[in-house]
Protein backbone atom coordinates (compact mmCIF):
# COMPACT_ATOMS: atom_id res chain seq x y z
CA UNK A 1 0.00 0.00 0.00
CA UNK A 2 2.88 2.37 0.82
CA UNK A 3 4.44 1.74 -2.57
CA UNK A 4 1.10 2.33 -4.28
CA UNK A 5 0.65 5.63 -2.42
CA UNK A 6 4.13 6.78 -3.47
CA UNK A 7 3.45 5.85 -7.13
CA UNK A 8 0.13 7.67 -7.13
CA UNK A 9 1.74 10.74 -5.56
CA UNK A 10 4.48 10.66 -8.20
CA UNK A 11 1.78 10.40 -10.86
CA UNK A 12 0.18 13.66 -9.71
CA UNK A 13 3.55 15.37 -9.19
CA UNK A 14 4.57 14.56 -12.80
CA UNK A 15 1.17 15.76 -13.95
CA UNK A 16 1.68 19.17 -12.30
CA UNK A 17 5.13 19.53 -13.84
CA UNK A 18 3.81 18.71 -17.31
CA UNK A 19 0.99 21.22 -16.89
CA UNK A 20 3.43 24.13 -16.37
CA UNK A 21 4.34 23.92 -20.05
CA UNK A 22 0.77 23.85 -21.30
CA UNK A 23 -1.21 26.93 -22.07
CA UNK A 24 -3.93 25.66 -24.34
CA UNK A 25 -7.30 25.71 -22.58
CA UNK A 26 -9.39 22.65 -22.08
CA UNK A 27 -12.85 22.47 -23.52
CA UNK A 28 -15.42 20.60 -21.54
CA UNK A 29 -18.14 19.46 -23.88
CA UNK A 30 -21.73 19.42 -22.80
CA UNK A 31 -22.44 16.48 -25.02
CA UNK A 32 -24.08 13.23 -24.05
CA UNK A 33 -26.30 10.81 -25.84
CA UNK A 34 -28.92 11.90 -23.31
CA UNK A 35 -29.60 15.31 -22.96
CA UNK A 36 -29.63 18.44 -21.61
CA UNK A 37 -29.77 21.65 -20.19
CA UNK A 38 -30.97 20.91 -16.65
CA UNK A 39 -27.75 18.90 -16.35
CA UNK A 40 -25.45 21.85 -16.97
CA UNK A 41 -24.74 22.90 -13.35
CA UNK A 42 -23.69 19.37 -12.38
CA UNK A 43 -21.52 19.00 -15.45
CA UNK A 44 -20.00 22.42 -14.93
CA UNK A 45 -19.01 21.54 -11.37
CA UNK A 46 -17.38 18.28 -12.47
CA UNK A 47 -15.75 20.01 -15.42
CA UNK A 48 -14.28 22.80 -13.30
CA UNK A 49 -12.62 20.31 -10.95
CA UNK A 50 -11.34 18.27 -13.91
CA UNK A 51 -9.83 21.41 -15.48
CA UNK A 52 -7.92 22.23 -12.31
CA UNK A 53 -6.55 18.71 -12.03
CA UNK A 54 -5.50 18.40 -15.68
CA UNK A 55 -3.80 21.80 -15.55
CA UNK A 56 -2.03 20.88 -12.33
CA UNK A 57 -3.71 23.67 -10.35
CA UNK A 58 -5.72 21.58 -7.92
CA UNK A 59 -4.64 21.70 -4.29
CA UNK A 60 -6.99 18.93 -3.19
CA UNK A 61 -5.98 15.52 -1.95
CA UNK A 62 -5.32 12.55 -4.22
CA UNK A 63 -8.79 11.03 -3.87
CA UNK A 64 -10.55 14.34 -4.57
CA UNK A 65 -8.42 14.84 -7.68
CA UNK A 66 -9.20 11.38 -9.02
CA UNK A 67 -12.96 11.46 -8.41
CA UNK A 68 -13.97 13.74 -11.34
CA UNK A 69 -12.50 11.21 -13.77
CA UNK A 70 -14.14 8.14 -12.26
CA UNK A 71 -17.53 7.01 -13.51
CA UNK A 72 -17.63 5.91 -17.16
CA UNK A 73 -15.88 2.59 -16.49
CA UNK A 74 -18.11 1.92 -13.47
CA UNK A 75 -21.18 2.35 -15.66
CA UNK A 76 -19.69 -0.02 -18.25
CA UNK A 77 -18.55 -2.51 -15.59
CA UNK A 78 -22.15 -3.15 -14.51
CA UNK A 79 -22.61 -5.22 -17.68
CA UNK A 80 -19.74 -7.46 -16.55
CA UNK A 81 -21.66 -8.56 -13.45
CA UNK A 82 -25.17 -8.78 -14.85
CA UNK A 83 -27.57 -11.69 -14.16
CA UNK A 84 -26.14 -13.63 -17.10
CA UNK A 85 -22.91 -13.86 -15.13
CA UNK A 86 -24.81 -15.32 -12.19
CA UNK A 87 -26.15 -18.10 -14.41
CA UNK A 88 -22.86 -19.04 -16.11
CA UNK A 89 -20.70 -18.68 -12.99
CA UNK A 90 -23.07 -20.73 -10.82
CA UNK A 91 -23.19 -23.46 -13.48
CA UNK A 92 -19.40 -23.40 -13.82
CA UNK A 93 -18.73 -23.55 -10.07
CA UNK A 94 -21.36 -26.22 -9.37
CA UNK A 95 -20.21 -28.53 -12.17
CA UNK A 96 -16.43 -28.05 -12.14
CA UNK A 97 -15.55 -26.50 -8.81
CA UNK A 98 -12.76 -23.93 -8.95
CA UNK A 99 -11.42 -25.22 -12.29
CA UNK A 100 -12.75 -22.39 -14.49
CA UNK A 101 -11.52 -19.51 -12.31
CA UNK A 102 -8.71 -18.91 -14.77
CA UNK A 103 -11.31 -18.29 -17.49
CA UNK A 104 -12.85 -15.47 -15.45
CA UNK A 105 -9.43 -13.95 -14.74
CA UNK A 106 -8.38 -14.15 -18.40
CA UNK A 107 -11.74 -12.78 -19.58
CA UNK A 108 -11.47 -9.89 -17.13
CA UNK A 109 -7.99 -8.97 -18.34
CA UNK A 110 -9.32 -9.02 -21.92
CA UNK A 111 -12.22 -6.85 -20.82
CA UNK A 112 -9.87 -4.31 -19.22
CA UNK A 113 -7.92 -3.98 -22.46
CA UNK A 114 -11.02 -3.72 -24.64
CA UNK A 115 -12.80 -1.20 -22.41
CA UNK A 116 -9.66 0.93 -22.20
CA UNK A 117 -9.49 0.99 -26.02
CA UNK A 118 -13.17 1.92 -26.21
CA UNK A 119 -12.71 4.77 -23.73
CA UNK A 120 -9.63 5.94 -25.64
CA UNK A 121 -11.53 6.01 -28.94
CA UNK A 122 -14.11 8.39 -27.47
CA UNK A 123 -11.49 10.63 -25.87
CA UNK A 124 -9.26 10.85 -28.96
CA UNK A 125 -11.88 11.28 -31.67
CA UNK A 126 -14.99 12.74 -30.07
CA UNK A 127 -16.97 9.98 -31.78
CA UNK A 128 -18.20 6.70 -30.33
CA UNK A 129 -17.59 3.29 -31.91
CA UNK A 130 -20.94 3.16 -33.72
CA UNK A 131 -20.34 6.63 -35.21
CA UNK A 132 -16.87 5.61 -36.36
CA UNK A 133 -18.36 2.55 -38.08
CA UNK A 134 -20.92 4.78 -39.81
CA UNK A 135 -18.20 7.18 -40.98
CA UNK A 136 -15.78 4.57 -42.34
CA UNK A 137 -17.76 1.50 -43.46
CA UNK A 138 -20.07 1.02 -46.48
CA UNK A 139 -23.75 1.63 -45.82
CA UNK A 140 -24.72 -2.05 -46.15
CA UNK A 141 -22.11 -2.99 -43.54
CA UNK A 142 -23.40 -0.28 -41.22
CA UNK A 143 -26.99 -1.52 -41.55
CA UNK A 144 -25.95 -5.14 -41.00
CA UNK A 145 -23.93 -4.21 -37.91
CA UNK A 146 -26.82 -2.16 -36.54
CA UNK A 147 -29.24 -5.09 -36.92
CA UNK A 148 -26.78 -7.47 -35.25
CA UNK A 149 -26.05 -5.09 -32.38
CA UNK A 150 -29.76 -4.48 -31.82
CA UNK A 151 -30.22 -8.26 -31.50
CA UNK A 152 -27.32 -8.33 -29.05
CA UNK A 153 -28.88 -5.45 -27.10
CA UNK A 154 -32.18 -7.35 -26.94
CA UNK A 155 -30.43 -10.52 -25.71
CA UNK A 156 -28.62 -8.43 -23.12
CA UNK A 157 -31.79 -6.75 -21.98
CA UNK A 158 -33.51 -10.12 -21.70
CA UNK A 159 -30.86 -11.37 -19.30
CA UNK A 160 -30.82 -8.22 -17.21
CA UNK A 161 -34.57 -7.79 -17.01
CA UNK A 162 -35.10 -11.43 -16.04
CA UNK A 163 -32.38 -11.16 -13.40
CA UNK A 164 -34.01 -8.19 -11.67
CA UNK A 165 -37.43 -9.87 -11.83
CA UNK A 166 -35.92 -13.03 -10.30
CA UNK A 167 -34.39 -10.88 -7.55
CA UNK A 168 -37.81 -9.46 -6.61
CA UNK A 169 -39.36 -12.93 -6.82
CA UNK A 170 -36.74 -14.52 -4.56
CA UNK A 171 -36.77 -11.68 -2.03
CA UNK A 172 -40.49 -11.02 -1.73
CA UNK A 173 -42.07 -14.16 -3.22
CA UNK A 174 -44.20 -12.13 -5.63
CA UNK A 175 -45.25 -13.59 -9.01
CA UNK A 176 -42.60 -13.29 -11.71
CA UNK A 177 -44.88 -11.30 -14.03
CA UNK A 178 -45.58 -8.71 -11.32
CA UNK A 179 -41.86 -8.66 -10.52
CA UNK A 180 -41.16 -7.96 -14.20
CA UNK A 181 -43.54 -5.00 -14.24
CA UNK A 182 -41.97 -3.65 -11.04
CA UNK A 183 -38.55 -3.99 -12.65
CA UNK A 184 -39.70 -1.93 -15.64
CA UNK A 185 -41.06 0.84 -13.38
CA UNK A 186 -37.87 1.09 -11.33
CA UNK A 187 -35.73 1.13 -14.48
CA UNK A 188 -37.75 4.09 -15.76
CA UNK A 189 -37.11 5.89 -12.47
CA UNK A 190 -33.35 5.27 -12.65
CA UNK A 191 -33.17 6.37 -16.29
CA UNK A 192 -34.99 9.56 -15.28
CA UNK A 193 -31.86 10.61 -13.38
CA UNK A 194 -30.21 11.36 -16.74
CA UNK A 195 -31.99 14.70 -16.86
CA UNK A 196 -29.90 15.83 -13.90
CA UNK A 197 -26.61 15.04 -15.64
CA UNK A 198 -24.21 12.15 -15.77
CA UNK A 199 -23.00 12.31 -12.15
CA UNK A 200 -26.26 11.32 -10.38
CA UNK A 201 -26.74 8.37 -12.72
CA UNK A 202 -23.11 7.32 -12.33
CA UNK A 203 -23.45 7.60 -8.55
CA UNK A 204 -26.55 5.39 -8.43
CA UNK A 205 -25.03 2.74 -10.68
CA UNK A 206 -21.77 2.80 -8.70
CA UNK A 207 -23.83 2.34 -5.53
CA UNK A 208 -25.42 -0.76 -7.07
CA UNK A 209 -21.92 -2.08 -7.86
CA UNK A 210 -21.02 -1.47 -4.22
CA UNK A 211 -24.07 -3.43 -3.03
CA UNK A 212 -23.14 -6.39 -5.24
CA UNK A 213 -19.53 -6.30 -4.01
CA UNK A 214 -20.54 -6.16 -0.33
CA UNK A 215 -22.96 -9.06 -0.83
CA UNK A 216 -20.26 -11.28 -2.30
CA UNK A 217 -17.70 -10.33 0.32
CA UNK A 218 -20.30 -11.55 2.83
CA UNK A 219 -20.91 -14.75 0.83
CA UNK A 220 -17.17 -15.51 0.65
CA UNK A 221 -16.97 -15.02 4.41
CA UNK A 222 -19.82 -17.49 4.90
CA UNK A 223 -18.61 -20.25 2.54
CA UNK A 224 -14.99 -20.44 3.81
CA UNK A 225 -13.44 -21.52 0.47
CA UNK A 226 -10.18 -23.38 -0.14
CA UNK A 227 -7.79 -20.50 -0.87
CA UNK A 228 -5.02 -22.82 -2.05
CA UNK A 229 -7.28 -24.29 -4.75
CA UNK A 230 -8.44 -20.80 -5.68
CA UNK A 231 -4.86 -19.60 -6.17
CA UNK A 232 -4.01 -22.67 -8.25
CA UNK A 233 -7.02 -22.65 -10.56
CA UNK A 234 -6.88 -18.88 -11.06
CA UNK A 235 -3.61 -19.23 -13.00
CA UNK A 236 -3.54 -22.82 -14.32
CA UNK A 237 -5.67 -23.32 -17.47
CA UNK A 238 -7.68 -26.56 -17.47
CA UNK A 239 -10.69 -28.09 -19.20
CA UNK A 240 -12.62 -31.26 -18.42
CA UNK A 241 -14.55 -32.33 -21.52
CA UNK A 242 -16.63 -30.42 -24.04
CA UNK A 243 -19.13 -29.15 -21.47
CA UNK A 244 -16.40 -27.26 -19.62
CA UNK A 245 -15.31 -25.59 -22.89
CA UNK A 246 -18.90 -24.60 -23.62
CA UNK A 247 -19.25 -23.13 -20.15
CA UNK A 248 -15.94 -21.29 -20.60
CA UNK A 249 -17.30 -19.78 -23.83
CA UNK A 250 -20.44 -18.76 -21.96
CA UNK A 251 -18.34 -17.16 -19.22
CA UNK A 252 -16.42 -15.24 -21.88
CA UNK A 253 -19.69 -14.14 -23.46
CA UNK A 254 -20.98 -13.04 -20.06
CA UNK A 255 -17.77 -11.21 -19.15
CA UNK A 256 -16.78 -9.36 -22.35
CA UNK A 257 -19.94 -7.54 -23.40
CA UNK A 258 -20.32 -6.12 -26.92
CA UNK A 259 -22.97 -3.51 -26.11
CA UNK A 260 -20.82 -1.77 -23.48
CA UNK A 261 -17.88 -1.65 -25.88
CA UNK A 262 -20.09 0.71 -27.87
CA UNK A 263 -21.40 2.44 -24.74
CA UNK A 264 -18.05 3.17 -23.10
CA UNK A 265 -16.79 5.16 -26.09
CA UNK A 266 -19.93 7.31 -25.93
CA UNK A 267 -19.50 7.93 -22.20
CA UNK A 268 -16.04 9.43 -22.74
CA UNK A 269 -16.50 11.15 -26.11
CA UNK A 270 -17.90 14.40 -24.73
CA UNK A 271 -17.24 14.18 -21.02
CA UNK A 272 -13.90 16.02 -20.92
CA UNK A 273 -12.49 17.25 -24.22
CA UNK A 274 -9.08 18.73 -24.94
CA UNK A 275 -7.13 19.30 -28.16
CA UNK A 276 -3.73 19.47 -26.48
CA UNK A 277 -1.72 16.26 -27.17
CA UNK A 278 -0.10 16.21 -23.73
CA UNK A 279 -3.39 16.75 -21.97
CA UNK A 280 -4.96 14.00 -24.06
CA UNK A 281 -2.33 11.57 -22.83
CA UNK A 282 -2.87 12.65 -19.24
CA UNK A 283 -6.64 12.37 -19.57
CA UNK A 284 -6.28 8.83 -20.86
CA UNK A 285 -4.05 7.97 -17.91
CA UNK A 286 -6.90 8.92 -15.60
CA UNK A 287 -9.31 6.87 -17.70
CA UNK A 288 -7.05 3.83 -17.42
CA UNK A 289 -7.20 4.22 -13.65
CA UNK A 290 -11.00 4.33 -13.88
CA UNK A 291 -10.98 1.14 -15.97
CA UNK A 292 -8.55 -0.65 -13.66
CA UNK A 293 -10.60 0.05 -10.52
CA UNK A 294 -14.02 -0.62 -12.05
CA UNK A 295 -13.10 -3.71 -14.05
CA UNK A 296 -10.97 -5.05 -11.21
CA UNK A 297 -14.03 -4.86 -8.97
CA UNK A 298 -16.13 -6.61 -11.62
CA UNK A 299 -13.53 -9.37 -11.91
CA UNK A 300 -13.52 -9.91 -8.15
CA UNK A 301 -17.33 -10.19 -8.09
CA UNK A 302 -17.37 -12.69 -10.98
CA UNK A 303 -14.73 -14.85 -9.31
CA UNK A 304 -16.65 -14.64 -6.03
CA UNK A 305 -19.78 -15.97 -7.76
CA UNK A 306 -17.95 -19.05 -9.02
CA UNK A 307 -16.11 -19.53 -5.70
CA UNK A 308 -19.42 -19.44 -3.82
CA UNK A 309 -20.90 -22.10 -6.10
CA UNK A 310 -17.76 -24.26 -5.93
CA UNK A 311 -17.40 -24.06 -2.14
CA UNK A 312 -21.05 -24.86 -1.48
CA UNK A 313 -22.62 -26.89 -4.29
CA UNK A 314 -19.61 -28.66 -5.84
CA UNK A 315 -18.08 -29.38 -2.43
CA UNK A 316 -21.34 -31.02 -1.31
CA UNK A 317 -21.68 -33.04 -4.52
CA UNK A 318 -24.58 -30.89 -5.75
CA UNK A 319 -23.23 -30.59 -9.29
CA UNK A 320 -26.69 -30.38 -10.82
CA UNK A 321 -27.46 -26.97 -9.28
CA UNK A 322 -27.76 -25.14 -12.57
CA UNK A 323 -30.42 -22.50 -12.01
CA UNK A 324 -30.50 -19.29 -10.01
CA UNK A 325 -33.64 -20.41 -8.17
CA UNK A 326 -31.99 -23.70 -7.14
CA UNK A 327 -28.90 -21.84 -5.98
CA UNK A 328 -31.01 -19.51 -3.84
CA UNK A 329 -33.06 -22.37 -2.40
CA UNK A 330 -30.00 -24.55 -1.68
CA UNK A 331 -27.90 -21.86 0.01
CA UNK A 332 -30.20 -21.52 3.03
CA UNK A 333 -29.85 -25.08 4.39
CA UNK A 334 -26.12 -25.11 3.65
CA UNK A 335 -25.11 -21.70 4.99
CA UNK A 336 -28.16 -20.30 6.77
CA UNK A 337 -31.02 -18.02 5.78
CA UNK A 338 -28.85 -14.88 5.55
CA UNK A 339 -26.88 -16.32 2.64
CA UNK A 340 -29.95 -16.72 0.43
CA UNK A 341 -31.12 -13.20 1.23
CA UNK A 342 -27.68 -11.77 0.42
CA UNK A 343 -27.68 -13.70 -2.86
CA UNK A 344 -31.13 -12.35 -3.84
CA UNK A 345 -30.21 -8.75 -2.96
CA UNK A 346 -27.07 -8.94 -5.12
CA UNK A 347 -29.11 -10.38 -8.00
CA UNK A 348 -31.67 -7.58 -7.72
CA UNK A 349 -28.98 -4.87 -7.65
CA UNK A 350 -27.30 -6.50 -10.63
CA UNK A 351 -30.51 -6.73 -12.66
CA UNK A 352 -31.71 -3.17 -12.02
CA UNK A 353 -28.35 -1.52 -12.73
CA UNK A 354 -27.48 -3.60 -15.80
CA UNK A 355 -30.97 -3.18 -17.24
CA UNK A 356 -30.51 0.59 -17.06
CA UNK A 357 -27.09 0.37 -18.70
CA UNK A 358 -28.49 -1.91 -21.42
CA UNK A 359 -31.11 0.69 -22.34
CA UNK A 360 -28.41 3.38 -22.50
CA UNK A 361 -26.28 1.18 -24.77
CA UNK A 362 -29.20 0.47 -27.10
CA UNK A 363 -29.79 4.19 -27.50
CA UNK A 364 -26.12 4.77 -28.36
CA UNK A 365 -26.17 1.97 -30.93
CA UNK A 366 -29.22 3.36 -32.74
CA UNK A 367 -28.00 6.96 -32.68
CA UNK A 368 -24.49 6.02 -33.77
CA UNK A 369 -25.35 3.75 -36.68
CA UNK A 370 -28.52 5.44 -37.98
CA UNK A 371 -28.49 9.00 -36.57
CA UNK A 372 -31.93 8.16 -35.19
CA UNK A 373 -33.09 8.93 -31.70
CA UNK A 374 -36.00 7.47 -29.78
CA UNK A 375 -36.93 8.29 -26.22
CA UNK A 376 -35.35 5.92 -23.68
CA UNK A 377 -38.76 5.07 -22.23
CA UNK A 378 -39.97 3.87 -25.67
CA UNK A 379 -36.87 1.69 -26.08
CA UNK A 380 -37.40 0.36 -22.57
CA UNK A 381 -40.97 -0.59 -23.39
CA UNK A 382 -39.99 -2.32 -26.64
CA UNK A 383 -37.02 -4.26 -25.24
CA UNK A 384 -38.83 -5.46 -22.15
CA UNK A 385 -41.57 -7.18 -24.17
CA UNK A 386 -39.51 -10.34 -24.95
CA UNK A 387 -38.69 -10.63 -21.25
CA UNK A 388 -42.34 -10.37 -20.25
CA UNK A 389 -43.22 -12.98 -22.88
CA UNK A 390 -40.58 -15.37 -21.49
CA UNK A 391 -42.00 -14.88 -17.99
CA UNK A 392 -45.64 -15.18 -19.12
CA UNK A 393 -45.18 -18.47 -21.01
CA UNK A 394 -43.17 -20.01 -18.19
CA UNK A 395 -39.76 -20.61 -19.80
CA UNK A 396 -36.90 -21.49 -17.46
CA UNK A 397 -35.35 -18.09 -16.61
CA UNK A 398 -31.84 -19.44 -15.94
CA UNK A 399 -31.76 -21.45 -19.18
CA UNK A 400 -32.90 -18.34 -21.02
CA UNK A 401 -30.10 -16.37 -19.35
CA UNK A 402 -27.46 -18.87 -20.50
CA UNK A 403 -28.79 -18.84 -24.09
CA UNK A 404 -28.70 -15.04 -24.07
CA UNK A 405 -25.00 -15.18 -23.15
CA UNK A 406 -24.32 -17.39 -26.18
CA UNK A 407 -26.04 -14.77 -28.39
CA UNK A 408 -23.83 -12.12 -26.83
CA UNK A 409 -20.68 -14.08 -27.57
CA UNK A 410 -21.55 -14.11 -31.29
CA UNK A 411 -21.79 -10.32 -31.29
CA UNK A 412 -18.37 -9.84 -29.74
CA UNK A 413 -16.19 -10.05 -32.90
CA UNK A 414 -18.30 -7.35 -34.58
CA UNK A 415 -17.51 -4.96 -31.74
CA UNK A 416 -13.93 -5.95 -30.94
CA UNK A 417 -12.51 -6.12 -34.49
CA UNK A 418 -13.68 -2.62 -35.56
CA UNK A 419 -12.44 -1.25 -32.23
CA UNK A 420 -8.94 -2.66 -32.73
CA UNK A 421 -8.96 -1.43 -36.35
CA UNK A 422 -9.90 2.16 -35.49
CA UNK A 423 -7.62 2.53 -32.47
CA UNK A 424 -4.62 1.31 -34.48
CA UNK A 425 -4.98 4.05 -37.14
CA UNK A 426 -2.98 7.21 -36.46
CA UNK A 427 -5.10 9.36 -38.79
CA UNK A 428 -8.09 8.59 -36.57
CA UNK A 429 -6.51 8.47 -33.10
CA UNK A 430 -3.72 11.03 -33.35
CA UNK A 431 -1.38 10.92 -30.33
CA UNK A 432 -3.50 8.23 -28.66
CA UNK A 433 -3.00 5.68 -31.42
CA UNK A 434 -2.24 2.19 -30.12
CA UNK A 435 1.35 1.16 -29.56
CA UNK A 436 2.31 -1.72 -31.82
CA UNK A 437 2.35 -4.18 -28.91
CA UNK A 438 -1.13 -3.04 -27.85
CA UNK A 439 -2.49 -3.70 -31.33
CA UNK A 440 -0.82 -7.13 -31.42
CA UNK A 441 -2.27 -8.15 -28.04
CA UNK A 442 -5.71 -6.77 -28.92
CA UNK A 443 -5.62 -8.63 -32.24
CA UNK A 444 -4.77 -11.88 -30.43
CA UNK A 445 -7.69 -11.28 -28.07
CA UNK A 446 -10.00 -10.68 -31.05
CA UNK A 447 -8.76 -13.86 -32.76
CA UNK A 448 -9.28 -15.89 -29.58
CA UNK A 449 -12.83 -14.59 -29.25
CA UNK A 450 -13.62 -15.49 -32.86
CA UNK A 451 -12.11 -18.98 -32.43
CA UNK A 452 -14.13 -19.66 -29.28
CA UNK A 453 -17.31 -18.51 -30.98
CA UNK A 454 -16.69 -20.78 -33.98
CA UNK A 455 -16.19 -23.70 -31.60
CA UNK A 456 -19.37 -22.80 -29.73
CA UNK A 457 -21.28 -22.57 -33.01
CA UNK A 458 -19.99 -26.00 -34.10
CA UNK A 459 -20.95 -27.61 -30.80
CA UNK A 460 -24.37 -25.95 -30.83
CA UNK A 461 -25.19 -27.17 -34.35
CA UNK A 462 -23.53 -30.59 -34.40
CA UNK A 463 -23.52 -31.43 -30.69
CA UNK A 464 -20.86 -33.40 -28.90
CA UNK A 465 -20.28 -35.49 -25.88
CA UNK A 466 -18.37 -34.74 -22.78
Amino acid sequence: MARLKIEVSQFFQSSREEAKHMAEPIEIAAQSFSSPSPAQPTRADTAAIAIEVLEGKSKKGIVARVLPFLGPAFVASVAYMDPGNFATNISGGAQFGYMLLWVILASNLMAMLIQALSAKLGIATGLNLAEQCREHFPKWVVIAMWVLMELVAMATDLAEFLGAALGFYLLFNIPLLAAGILTAILTFVILGLERYGFRPLEAVITAFVGVIAVCYVAEIFLVKPDWGQIAYHAVVPQFRGVESVLLASGILGATVMPHVIFLHSSLTQGRIVTRDPKLLRRLFRFERLDVAIAMGSAGFINMAMLIMAAATFYAQGLTDVGTIEEAHRTLAPLLGGASSWIFAISLLASGLSSSTVGTMAGQVIMQGFLRRHIAPWIRRLVTMLPSLVVIAIGLDPTRTLVISQVVLSFGLPFAVIPLVYFTSRKEIMGVLVNHRITTIIASIVAALIVALNLFLLYQTIFGGGN
